[in-house]
């Protein structure tokens, strides 16, 4: 295995020849070098995509703060490296290492992939490839790191089995710890011992201790635990209280997607868009005070320089204290070169008040995601709107001197006609011509579209994902319709793209052997137009005698065994099953922060405070008894009934 010290030579013979060689020397202000001698573990955390995307990624950048918090181990970074870097790298065979300390990842104790989704697959295969460490679980000894994987990809684990030694379900930043203190803990046993040590971890999924049956059909019939330690539902883990933000944020050595500071406000959201994992699986809703975001926001960006702050969460305006976290910010930072986001904005005027109030720090854009354009596709997944909402706030940001507004739309739900679509035509002339009224020609449009796909742990896990045919034909109408108006831009993605991420999020384990096949023909950077081999995949299909419309194109038994039933986000199936029989009759649930429908996260935080008890927790406040009703009940561990 080589040294640090001899891929720093070899580095130094490759770099001018690729492109944006910044991506791979490391170095970055507030990246943090441990002693390797001084610590017992040393853990890598790899995000399977390019440094420009990696680099951003906030729950990466949690981990990394947390682990290197430790006196007894150090946290450092890799990144998938771009076509000709890799060619490179296997020319003159040197292996993927970490940035900081430029040693190989297969030295590592612990690697650890951030999986936010699921196209990233076949480069997490590849970046095990490039390091030399066996691809599958089964081939590696006590001589190589243990591969754990998280993010929202692992919601439905199944389709990379094979290859990662755990999944963590759910929030990391509690659960790292106790993975790392396993491996500390079975230091000397063997590699088996301590993937048990895992499957004890609340939270925590090790894959070859389970074994999947099949019907006659080719659904799953069951999945089992095949040894005592691990349970039969592996339960996301949860964050009681949100940990402080980190304010140390790394520095890119090249321009890349966001070079800003975030800052998480809120984490979870009560708006119950049926679509929407991310609303699904992250409840509940935490909260940091006002007092916490500001302070972090000041120091990361004293501590960066960063001129671009962003305040995250899922659904900004639902803050219960963003009026005030707003006027904070503008105070805090009156007269300083800084830009405030705060994305994830309701449409209503609210948000544009709160935007005002930032107007020293605005961005040039301002992004809202009405979703659908008729009224029977937005109750259907459950985000009503009126079209005159949408009006009077799109006029009103126009007005007050936005010159572009972004709207995110999507098509491809099962229960869309060609007259839902065209409407979402019909809706952005309309806006752009209020627009034009109030602030003339200059005004412009994007309208973004993207295809649904129905996600695990989401009402919508039952239904088809639309046809390759049926997409195409839709994205046709938009073009004729909204390509004639140059103050209107248009963005849409392949339709391979949505199937291509239907069949990995909704696969069973008999679909490692396709990403398996996928990877070893060819396929890479799925996400990418530059790596995108559609054909490859087909081809991966037939080769494992799989139909890949069996998981894509059909429509779920309402009785089916889902491949990823052992692995919980917490919600209920009869809850999330009774919310996609609303959908089909049109019927809207109301936020649930002013009434609670019983899916299931309540009674599993509240067993979590049983286990923390001089924590408490409660509800974010608002105007509202059903409010009260539900804090209360959570702080008392009964188990609520409103809704079930």
């Amino acid at each position: 295995m080589l040294s640090a010290e001899q891929i720093e030579n070899k580095l130094n013979r490759i770099l001018l020849r690729v492109q944006k060689p910044g991506r791979y020397v490391g170095g970055e202000l507030n990246s943090v070098v441990k002693d390797w001698d001084s610590v017992k573990t040393r853990v890598a955390f790899v995000f399977p995509d390019i440094y420009d995307i990696g680099v951003s990624n906030v729950g990466l950048k949690v981990l990394y703060d947390q682990i290197n918090q430790r006196d007894d181990a150090l946290a450092e970074r890799a990144y998938s490296p771009w076509f000709d870097m890799e060619d490179l790298m296997r020319q003159h065979q040197i292996p993927l290492y970490a940035l900081e300390s430029k040693r190989p990842l297969a030295c590592f104790d612990l690697l650890g992939f951030s999986l936010p989704y699921e196209t990233l697959y076949t480069n997490t295969l590849n970046i095990l490839d490039l390091a030399g460490i066996p691809l599958h679980s089964i081939d590696r000894d006590e001589s190589h790191p243990f591969i754990i994987a998280g993010g929202h990809a692992a919601t439905n684990p199944e389709p990379m089995y094979k290859f990662i030694d755990a999944f963590v379900i759910g929030e990391g930043e509690e659960v790292i710890h106790d993975v790392v203190n396993a491996i500390q803990a079975t230091k000397g046993k063997s590699r088996q011992e301590t993937l048990r040590a895992f499957a004890k971890i609340d939270g925590v999924y090790v894959p070859r201790f389970y074994q999947t049956s099949y019907m006659e059909d080719g659904t799953v019939a069951y999945t089992e635990p095949t040894i005592p330690e691990a349970p039969k539902l592996v339960n996301k883990r949860i964050v009681g209280k949100l940990p402080p933000p980190p304010i140390k944020f790394l520095v890119p050595n090249i321009d890349v997607v966001h070079n800003r500071v975030s800052v998480e406000i809120m984490r979870g959201c009560t708006r119950g868009c049926r679509f929407c994992q991310a609303g699904m699986i992250t409840r509940p809703v935490r909260e940091r005070s006002v007092e916490e975001v500001v302070e972090a926001a000041d120091a990361a960006i004293r501590s960066s320089g960063f001129e671009e702050l962003a305040l995250l969460s899922l659904s900004s305006s639902d803050y219960t204290y963003v009026k005030d976290l707003v006027d904070a910010i503008s105070k805090r930072f009156e007269g300083r070169k800084l830009t405030v986001s705060l994305p994830s904005l309701r449409i209503e005027s609210v948000s544009v008040d709160l935007m005002e109030k930032l107007k020293q720090h605005r961005s040039g854009g301002f992004t809202l995601a009405p979703e659908a354009a008729t009224e029977k596709m937005r109750r259907i997944i459950n985000k009503y709107i009126s079209d005159e909402d949408i009006i009077n706030t799109t006029r009103d940001i126009y007005a007050r001197g936005w010159t572009t507004i972004k709207l995110y739309f999507m098509i491809g739900h099962p229960s869309e006609t060609l007259e839902d679509v065209q409407a979402i035509a019909d809706l952005c002339k309309r806006v752009i011509a209020e627009g034009r009224k109030v602030a003339g020609w200059k005004v412009k449009l994007n309208a973004g579209v993207s295809t649904f796909v129905p996600k695990p742990q989401t009402p919508f896990q039952w239904v088809a994902c639309d046809t390759r045919e049926s997409v195409l034909e839709k994205q046709a109408l938009l073009k004729r319709e909204l390509y004639k108006d140059k103050s209107i831009k248009l963005s849409l993605t392949e339709p391979e793209d949505a199937i291509l991420e239907a069949w990995l999020s909704r696969g069973d384990r008999r679909m490692a052997d396709v990403v398996y096949t996928a990877w070893k023909n060819g396929s890479k950077f799925d996400a990418w137009k530059e790596g995108r081999k559609y054909d490859v995949w087909m081809k991966a299909f037939e080769e494992h005698n799989l139909d890949h419309a069996f998981y894509t194109h059909r429509q779920r038994r309402t009785d089916e065994v889902f491949p990823w039933e052992h692995i919980g986000a917490a919600l209920r199936k009869n809850f999330l099953f009774q919310d996609f029989r609303m959908s089909l009759e049109g019927e809207i649930r109301v936020d649930c922060r002013l009434n609670c429908f019983a899916c299931g996260i309540l009674p599993t935080f509240a067993n979590l405070r049983r286990e923390n008890p001089g924590e408490e927790w409660k509800c974010p406040e608002v105007k509202s008894p059903a409010r009260k009703v539900i804090s209360e009940t959570v702080n008392s561990n009964q188990l609520p009934v409103v809704g079930d």
